[in-house]
């Protein structure tokens, strides 16, 4: 039984499926291989019928189910200048548009710039336990009422001691006149006469622009910061959900890191804005004591002046120092003179006492790059970009020294 043979029918069995494949068998040196059409050697499959799917298959095969695509089209002359002329008016649209939205681009920058700045105050009412929506109520109604106290507090004296000191104008021009040396730059140079022909109601009304132009005026900048108070608020409401936006754009892969970067840059600029803030605010009470002291006239609206030019950044104090000066000549020479020997003292200190310790440990800016990007901010956004130049000069140091210089270092 365990010696017993298998059967021709098994044999035949077994056989029969091996003859019905072809096998990769390397063929007799010598005689070439005989392959079946349509057989695909590396799969190891059957060839396929010739019948009307074989057809399909092949078309496929050959160029897809609608033909094969023919040579790719040749870019003509004409066409790539089409293209070039169609990317130039694109952007030239853009630039038109970006242009006419410049005003409000403006506002919405402002706005931003200032939620940048109130917001570390959000956050520090929220880690005494208050929601965000109370926090950011509790931020804009004290924003709203220093601004409502300022008004209040500024328009009357302004008001009023502008219409004292346009009612002493003939009394300051009588004391010019009895100069000799003014008097014979008057003779000489015919002063008198080209201001008398300059100042008619025809040129006065054409410079003020009109009734209607004073009131749009005031209307343009009522509204205009009615505007900037809103967007902040908004901004400031949806802080989180911006930042979190603007990370979003980043790959994945960096995305830790620019956020990380991004957190330090809008840190840097919170901190300026109080330190500009603290900055101007001393200096405007400075001046308000000094010009008590010596007597000068309008102190509080002069101490205004000066605070709200120290907030431009380099050139700003200087400013109000030749506004307060020009006053202080106006009433006598002695009293100009303490008001030049005064500011020179005082600018000395603010920028070598207070403003290294008040800006220098939050923004970290070098001197030489302070007043260079504040120039530039002047000459290019005016008084909004003497104002942000300080922050661009801090985010552009720390992606220097944290992104640029290290790639450099690993080429």
């Amino acid at each position: 039984m365990g010696n017993e043979q298998p059967s021709a029918h098994d044999e035949q069995h077994d056989a029969a499926p091996t003859a019905a494949r072809p096998t990769r068998a390397d063929p007799t040196p010598g005689v070439p291989r005989q392959v079946e059409p349509g057989y695909d050697e590396s799969a190891g499959t059957a060839p396929q019928d010739s019948g009307p799917d074989g057809a399909e298959a092949a078309g496929t095969a050959e160029g897809g189910r609608f033909g094969r695509p023919g040579q790719p089209l040749r870019l003509s002359p004409f066409l790539v200048g089409l293209t070039g002329g169609l990317g130039v008016l694109l952007a030239y649209t853009i630039f038109l548009a970006v242009r006419n939205a410049g005003s409000v681009l403006v506002l919405v920058f402002i706005a931003l710039f200032l939620a940048i700045g109130l917001h570390p105050a959000v956050v520090r009412l929220r880690d005494w336990g208050l929601p965000r929506g109370l926090a950011v109520a509790a931020v804009t109604l004290t924003l709203l009422a220093v601004l409502t106290g300022a008004v209040y507090a500024l328009v009357p004296p302004i008001v009023s001691q502008t219409g004292e000191l346009i009612g002493q104008v003939p009394d300051y021009v009588g004391q010019l006149r009895r100069s000799a040396t003014v008097n014979e730059l008057i003779e000489q140079y015919d002063l008198a006469g080209k201001i008398e022909s300059a100042a008619t109601t025809e040129n006065i009304t054409r410079a003020l622009g009109g009734v209607f132009g004073a009131a749009g005026f005031v209307f343009g900048a009522v509204f205009n910061i009615v505007t900037v108070i809103v967007l902040t608020i908004y901004f400031m409401a949806t802080f989180d959900r911006l930042r979190d936006l603007g990370y979003g754009l980043v790959p994945a892969t960096r995305r830790d890191r620019v956020r990380l970067i991004g957190d330090e840059i809008l840190a840097k600029v919170g901190a300026y804005m109080v330190g500009a803030l603290a900055i101007a605010l001393l200096a405007g009470v400075s001046t308000f004591v000094f010009a008590v002291v010596v007597g000068l006239a309008y102190p509080f609206a002069l101490a205004v002046v000066v605070a709200i030019c120290d907030l431009i950044p380099q050139i700003g104090a200087t400013i109000g120092a030749v506004v307060v000066s020009l006053v202080g000549f106006a009433a006598d020479v002695p009293t100009g003179i303490a008001c030049v020997v005064f500011f020179l003292v005082y600018q000395q200190v603010e920028n070598y006492l207070v403003y290294p310790r008040v800006m220098r440990r939050s923004v970290q800016v070098n001197d030489v790059a302070a007043i260079v990007a504040a120039l530039l901010g002047v000459a290019l956004f005016g008084v909004i970009g003497a104002l942000v130049a300080i922050p661009a000069v801090a985010a552009i140091q720390l992606l220097l020294r944290e992104v640029v210089l290290p790639r450099q270092q690993h080429r």
